[in-house]
């Protein structure tokens, strides 16, 4: 099984609903870092997995829709708890469908919400 992965930083502001946790429940800023893993059994006729440039353009799309946005005013997080988790699977299926190449059987995204805390979403592509 082959994997590539890329990774990108960025700040994006949140606050937790549907539960006391104290102050995760005001508005504040998270530095994060998302990395994007691909797997597949098979390299493509120029013997990538996919080619990072590829890679590269879908995660900085993603990137720039979520950098310096409050996450809770996203349609995607309407009415949900923006937890670390639901947005590595929010992100997770976003970005399966930017990526084309066939030969993917697997994306894996985790997010890290600072330099210790993190979660990760593995997507199987049928």
């Amino acid at each position: 099984m082959y994997r590539v992965a890329v990774g990108r930083d960025f700040t994006a502001q949140h606050y937790l609903i549907g539960g006391d946790w104290g102050p995760e429940n005001d508005w504040h800023s998270h530095h994060y870092r998302v990395e994007v893993c691909l797997e597949g059994a098979e390299l493509d006729e120029h013997n990538y997995l996919v080619d990072i440039l590829e890679i590269e353009a879908a995660l900085e799309a993603l990137v720039e829709r979520y950098r310096d946005a409050t996450l809770n005013d996203l349609p995607e997080f309407s009415g949900e708890n923006p937890s670390v988790e639901l947005f590595s699977r929010l992100f997770a299926h976003a970005f399966s469908e930017r990526i084309s190449a066939p030969n993917i059987s697997t994306v894996i995204v985790t997010i890290w919400e600072n330099q210790i805390a993190w979660a990760s979403y593995r997507l199987d592509r049928v």
